[in-house]
């Protein structure tokens, strides 16, 4: 099999000392392609040289909603200068997070709207954060209209998937699809199109069930297409040629 993980923090610190063997483990796993989103302006050093290092990941640059706090004015401006001179993949990881208390909600608006200018200017899909905000997002998007993307963890219902869908976006599916008890994830991932569908692992967070309590691992990424092989009947074989060529063309990649 091989497999695309869209969606990887590998450059954090929680990776620092082991990094390289990480990585080994994942392309013995047939893990060959990975998205590393960036958070904020003070890690896409740090993530450009990673993917500049490492055969099979790409850069996504972009500010975090939750982490508002730490960007800085100007932010969005440099953001604008580092697609043009460093030409990430992707912008990401963006959108809105009305989970979390107290992240003001409109200064949040305003730098995902700025965000995706900068996407639609370079003609770059985007990374969707999106938490208990997917109706405000949807209206964003379609005020905006943007090349498409991926909602990343996507966790709302099957109207709004089809809504993502009609736009251009991808549904990302990662560690939570092997809880048991997951029940209506599950079912969302059974009953949308394959074409919509790409993986993630989201590491080092939302650790498959296997490994709960673990750091995540990109590596782990087989478990997510062996409970959706589950979910959908079809062939872990299968569904890893298709998710892998739904990213591929999302991203714009060869195989």
């Amino acid at each position: 099999m091989v497999l695309f993980d869209t969606h990887c923090h590998l450059d954090v610190e929680v990776f620092a000392a082991d990094r390289k063997a990480v990585l080994t483990r994942t392309r013995a796993a047939g893990v060959s392609h990975l998205i590393i989103p960036g958070i904020d302006a003070a890690g896409w050093p740090q993530l450009v040289g990673l993917c500049r290092e490492e055969q099979g990941l790409y850069p996504a640059l972009g500010l975090h909603p939750i982490y508002l706090e730490q960007h800085r004015p100007g932010d969005v401006e440099l953001l604008a200068e580092w697609v043009t001179e460093y030409q990430p993949i992707a912008i990401g990881e963006i959108g809105l997070d009305f989970y979390i208390k107290g992240i003001d909600r409109e200064r949040q608006q305003q730098l995902f709207e700025a965000q995706l200018v900068v996407a639609r200017e370079a003609n770059l899909p985007v990374l969707l954060h999106v938490r208990k905000a997917h109706d405000q997002v949807l209206a964003t998007l379609r005020r905006l209209k943007i090349k498409g993307g991926v909602a990343h963890a996507f966790n709302g219902s099957l109207q709004q998937a089809e809504q993502y869908i009609d736009l251009g976006f991808k549904l990302g599916f990662g560690g939570m699809l092997t809880y048991e008890n997951s029940t209506r994830l599950r079912k969302l991932a059974g009953a949308l199109p394959l074409s919509a569908i790409v993986l993630e692992t989201d590491a080092p967070d939302m650790t498959p069930a296997a490994h709960h309590g673990a750091r995540n691992s990109p590596e782990y990424l087989p478990e997510i297409v062996a409970s959706l092989s589950e979910i959908r009947d079809e062939s872990p074989e299968e569904l890893a040629a298709r998710t892998t060529c739904n990213a591929c063309k999302l991203f714009g990649i060869e195989l």
